[in-house]
């Protein structure tokens, strides 16, 4: 895991759902706290394009993560 997060990840639902055991490490470590410019989440940040708060980082739709967030 590299030292430096990425500077979206303090406000991204990605950390939050990560923190309530929503999704594995693996999505922080490869993403967060790696690659993150190849993260969409952050490409569409940069951007200021809309995505939903539970898009995974490769850009998937995850439905079970759209439920949970219903109920956060």
């Amino acid at each position: 895991m590299l030292c430096k997060e990425c500077k979206w990840y303090q406000t991204c639902p990605m950390k939050l759902f990560y923190q309530q055991g929503l999704v594995d490490r693996a999505w922080i470590e490869k993403y967060c706290y790696g690659n993150w410019e190849k993260c969409v989440r952050f490409q569409m940040e940069e951007k200021q394009q809309y995505h939903p708060d539970y898009m995974l980082p490769d850009g998937t739709i995850d439905e079970g993560l759209k439920e949970a967030y219903l109920r956060i």
